[in-house]
């Protein structure tokens, strides 16, 4: 696959952001993201010790506004709140309130509640293998010095790279098409990004290179990375904006994986 080749792709790649962000699923799921805060790191530490498996927590009111309900019996998770200051309560009269203390409020996991399914821009791909991708993919992991172990990881999670260990991990209980997916996400992370410290953009990098490294193989992924790189960029425009800026870093770790495949392919036919 030559340049002008992946380039195609990559516009492919932005239409597909373009078509999604402007769509009413869009709305919903930016409406469901505005509804769960950011926590800060002693309530990661907070909710991860009460409730290990937690992947989405918020409180009792926020899943009723979202048509989900707390289960009866279901056991709170217990984080700190700041309680700030109204303007004419703060002693210098800084009108922006200050913190004069915490309390403990009371959250819940997405797996304590019943009622309306969340909604989902970025679906996990379905399907097999039929080129055998994913252990022709284990070498060129290995070409870079990395080690894969297909294992279970915690729910949610379907892979994970990590640079000191030179060890890229997959979800083994996803299907071979995602497996296919996310070891070309983490090989472009091996790739590009030990000691880069900005995710949102990292995650836009490895996806694009993704998407353009399996749709090179005959596995459309789109379903999965047009939802995904828009949700880390932030929105449809800043998605397109993001990819054209790394187009040349992202082509970079494309041609990287792809001319691996290329390689082999010439030796086999020598």
């Amino acid at each position: 696959m030559n340049s002008a080749e992946r380039t195609d792709l990559l516009e492919k790649l932005t239409t597909g952001i373009s078509n999604l962000t402007d769509s009413a699923r869009w709305r919903r799921h930016l409406e469901v993201q505005r509804r769960f805060h950011r926590y800060s790191f002693g309530n990661v530490v907070l909710i991860a010790a009460q409730c290990p498996g937690a992947s989405r927590v918020a409180g009792f009111r926020a899943w009723k506004s979202l048509g989900r309900s707390v289960r009866r019996g279901e056991k709170a998770i217990w984080i700190l709140a700041p309680m700030v200051a109204r303007a004419d309560e703060s002693a210098d009269g800084d009108d922006t309130g200050m913190v004069r203390g915490f309390r403990y409020v009371a959250v819940f996991d997405v797996s304590q509640t019943e009622g309306e399914e969340l909604p989902a821009v970025s679906n996990r791909l379905l399907g097999e293998d039929p080129a055998h991708s994913f252990a022709r993919l284990v070498e060129v992991a290995g070409s870079v010095g990395y080690v894969v172990d297909v294992t279970e990881l915690p729910d949610g999670v379907n892979g994970d790279c990590a640079f000191a260990l030179h060890r890229i991990r997959v979800e083994v209980r996803n299907s071979p098409a995602q497996r296919v997916k996310t070891l070309a996400h983490e090989i472009v992370h091996a790739l590009l990004h030990e000691g880069f410290d900005d995710r949102p953009l990292a995650e836009l990098e490895a996806e694009s290179a993704a998407y353009v490294v399996c749709q090179s193989l005959g596995l459309d992924s789109g379903a999965y990375s047009f939802g995904y790189v828009a949700s880390w960029a932030g929105g449809g425009d800043q998605a397109v904006a993001g990819i054209k800026a790394s187009c040349g870093r992202i082509q970079q770790a494309a041609a990287t994986i792809l001319g691996a495949f290329e390689c082999e392919e010439q030796m086999e036919a020598a």
